[in-house]
């Protein structure tokens, strides 16, 4: 747990750090002010006025001035940059996710990246290191009892080995009566074996079932110079798979249908790196591209006090040819931030519930 916790606040701090760097490095380049770019979040430990190493170690932050709509008449300030300039500086946090995200899954690809693959695929590419894996676990299912996590491959089932995701689901079809001793490896190499009986679980496509969801994945790996364009076509199928599932996440909300249960707050988060983290460093690598362009959705979306709400009032100041109400503008992005800060509330709320006492059991040990 102590490892997951460090794990998940490096993965959170390079994050924001990234983004952050992004608004700081534009707005330096286009002559703007930065009053302070700090590393972590006040209280400070020490810095002048501009650089800044602070005590809470979650990404940074940046002040510029000018930001808020003060000092309209100095050169030096955000608010008195042109349109270009400032839809520049705004975007440039979520530019540098994006970035951060190719990079990631270009230099993984050099070394090999997890892929969830078909038994067809395997031959066709000539694919390496094929497991057939635990994606998940139906809560309090026989596998969960048993002791079973998700990312375990399954070597074998009653010590006949497993090779495929169908060998894996044959052999529990015709052993539904049977105790299975299923081997598994895990991170680090760790190989385990545990007793779990078949039961009936509702919405199986079989009578009874081990209460697992599997995954065949192999290791994908390309040449330096073709990574960084296959690198380039992954970040753009997650950033449209990304928008495409906030697109459907908002449309609910707005027909009343309520959050998603699929949309996972801080806990759930630190769950899910929990789980990575078990999985070994190329899952690791690939989550943190993951959560960089989720980063990089949220941070654009078109809502108050979210570079994204803050980019659509500059465009509407563009269409209106004329500054708008400060000070109505600030309102409805502290009212924005208020909105976000519950939203949080809630979804931590239902993270706690769907993961319990686990999580705060983990949380426990450490003290």
């Amino acid at each position: 747990m102590f490892l997951t916790i460090v794990v998940f606040i490096l993965i959170l701090g390079v994050l924001i750090f990234v983004h952050e760097l992004g608004h700081f490095l534009t707005a330096k380049k286009s002559g703007v002010k930065v009053e302070e770019f700090g590393f972590g979040f006040p209280p400070r430990i020490f810095g002048e006025t501009v650089y800044s190493l602070n005590w809470i170690p979650l990404g940074g932050f940046v002040k510029i001035k000018g930001e808020t709509g003060e000092a309209r008449e100095e050169a030096d300030s955000f608010s008195h940059q042109p349109f270009r300039k400032r839809a520049l500086i705004l975007s440039a946090g979520v530019l540098m996710n994006v970035f951060l995200a190719w990079l990631l899954l270009s230099t993984g690809f050099m070394f090999g990246l997890p892929v969830a693959v078909s038994s067809d695929e395997v031959l066709e590419k000539h694919l390496g290191e094929v497991k057939v894996q635990i994606a998940g676990l139906v809560e309090g299912g026989p596998a969960e009892r048993a002791g079973l996590k998700a990312g375990d491959q399954i070597l074998a089932l009653n010590g006949q080995t497993m090779a495929k995701e169908e060998e894996v689901v044959d052999y529990v079809q015709s052993h539904q009566e049977e105790l299975i001793i299923v081997q598994i490896k895990r991170s680090l190499g760790e190989v385990k074996e545990f007793s779990v009986l078949p039961e009936e679980i509702i919405g199986a496509t079989q009578k009874k079932a081990l209460g697992i969801n599997l995954i065949q994945t192999a290791i994908l790996k390309y040449g330096f110079f073709e990574s960084w364009y296959q690198g380039a076509r992954a970040t753009a199928s997650l950033l449209l798979k990304i928008i495409l599932a906030f697109y459907q996440l908002l449309k609910n909300l707005f027909l009343g249908l309520g959050v998603s249960a699929g949309l996972a707050g801080p806990v759930g988060v630190a769950v899910m790196t929990g789980q990575v983290v078990e999985m070994g460093l190329r899952y690791i690598w690939q989550f943190t591209a993951l959560l960089s362009l989720n980063l990089a959705v949220i941070n654009f979306l078109p809502f108050p006090a979210l570079d994204g709400g803050r980019f659509l009032f500059l465009v509407i100041e563009k269409l209106r040819r004329r500054p708008n109400n400060q000070q109505l503008e600030n309102v409805i992005h502290n009212i924005g931030f208020s909105l976000l800060l519950l939203l949080i509330a809630v979804v931590t709320y239902r993270d706690l519930l769907r993961y319990g006492e686990g999580f705060i059991g983990r949380i426990k040990d450490l003290f």
